[in-house]
């Protein structure tokens, strides 16, 4: 155990993460799961171009997957299914691997500009085509992979995290702080290419990319 470790109170009891959060949640927060869509949350999907999708294998493994397309990719195909699809990527596919050894996945839909959040929990399973992947189209690419999620959970998130943040406040960002992303790449990856091969990678023509099969 670290020297950190040891010095650390730990909470190993329900009734001691009662007592450190100041009691129970209120009556607000504890109603507020849904089973079902509601119009409100189609309203929302279809309004929203970013999400973020955490999985975790049999073996405990955990991940977080950004996901991002044109507003509304996150489909629901009925008042208890949404479906979310593939677009190229780096092939590692580690919350695909953890959907098909544990189901339970965690969604987590937003919108710029909006402090508010739509999560959504429940059970995925893969699937390699359907009827529905037409659908799902963007710039000639059809998914080859759509997560299909069965809701058991849904409900929208106070606005608290990111309105203490400033997250959407652009007088707080200051991404020129940080190097460059092949900067960035070429100091944390063993794969050995040079600073010149990164930015020419990351450069102008990976927009371009963004769609094509890598």
């Amino acid at each position: 155990m670290s020297e950190t470790a040891m010095s650390e109170t730990a909470i190993r009891s329900v009734e001691e993460l009662r007592e450190a959060l100041g009691g129970d949640p209120g009556v607000r927060a504890a109603t507020k799961e849904r089973t079902r869509l509601h119009p409100r949350d189609r309203e929302w999907l279809a309004r929203s171009p970013f999400c973020l999708i955490a999985t975790a294998g049999a073996d405990g493994t955990c991940d977080v997957s950004p996901k991002g397309d044109p507003p509304g990719f996150v489909t629901p195909l009925d008042d208890a299914t949404v479906a979310i699809p593939e677009r190229p990527g780096n092939k590692r596919a580690d919350g695909y691997r953890n959907i098909l050894g544990n189901p339970h996945v965690g969604l987590i839909s937003l919108i710029p500009g909006r402090t508010e959040t739509l999560r959504i929990n429940g059970r995925a399973r893969l699937v390699s085509d359907a009827p529905y992947f037409d659908d799902m189209t963007v710039k000639g690419h059809r998914p080859v992979i759509v997560i299909i999620l069965e809701i058991e959970q849904i409900f929208f998130h106070c606005p608290k995290a990111f309105m203490r943040s400033g997250l959407w406040k652009p007088d707080t960002w200051q991404p020129e702080a940080l190097p460059s992303h092949a900067t960035i790449i070429r100091d944390v990856s063993p794969a050995g290419a040079t600073l010149e091969e990164l930015e020419r990678y990351y450069g102008p023509s990976y927009a371009d990319r963004l769609y094509a099969q890598q």
